[in-house]
């Protein structure tokens, strides 16, 4: 099986999915990581210099992050961060669209649409385009979602409103995803930050409380085929 993970930077992959890919790379399934954007460049003001260093860095994490779950590949397509909005959404759904051809996933998870970040919301937009269920398509679902301290942050003020109702047991995947995040380590926090690996771990063990497990990923189901 195929599986693709598009993520608006690097982070969010593990952070919305990481057990999840995890476990798929565990079990045998081939997982491809797209990265839409930078991730760094918004920090920094108008001509700085360091920031094709800490571009270069952020893409070379992601690739070890993604080596710790066990991910295929990990892609980058160097959008400006957190500046989706000044990039034709064309732009993004062909990009998402070749992606498709390239992988020809059965399985997508994406950015939720309803995020504080401006340019996960556009990544949910241009793969709902680019993922639409087209006669022929290999895509039998697509899935959102959540990213700490930007999913929960936008306190259900932008539609859709995050709701889970597909839940991944992670339990024996949970370290691992705290892994791939500790390689992340300018983008963790202290607690109580919930981008901190005490808050990513309640989150997971919330999240598990719902099904019964120890631990889960939460995910809000776009469409399905059965």
């Amino acid at each position: 099986m195929s599986i693709l993970v598009v993520a608006a930077h690097p982070d969010d992959e593990i952070l919305g999915c990481g057990g999840t890919i995890a476990r798929f790379a565990a079990e045998g399934k081939q997982v491809t990581v797209a990265i839409l954007g930078q991730g760094a460049a918004s920090r920094y003001g108008p001509g700085a210099t360091g920031v094709g260093i800490e571009v270069d860095r952020l893409m070379e994490m992601s690739r070890e992050a993604g080596r710790v779950v066990g991910a295929t590949e990990v892609r980058h397509f160097g959008l400006p961060d957190n500046r989706f909005d000044s990039v034709d959404l064309l732009e993004i759904v062909r990009i998402l669209e070749q992606i498709g051809r390239d992988v020809d996933p059965e399985l997508v998870y994406t950015q939720h649409g309803g995020d504080l970040n401006i340019d996960h919301a556009l990544t949910f937009r241009a793969a709902m385009t680019a993922f639409r269920p087209t006669p022929g398509t290999a895509v039998q679902a697509l899935y959102a979602y959540e990213v700490a301290s930007s999913t929960e942050w936008a306190f259900n003020r932008y539609a859709p409103v995050f709701a889970p109702d597909t839940f991944v047991d992670i339990g024996a995947y949970l370290e691992r995803k705290l892994m791939a995040m500790a390689v992340y380590a300018d983008e963790l926090r202290g607690f109580p930050h919930p981008r901190s690996a005490e808050g990513i771990t309640s989150q997971a063990r919330e999240r598990g409380s719902r099904i019964g497990v120890e631990a889960a990923e939460a995910f809000m189901t776009i469409w399905r085929r059965i």
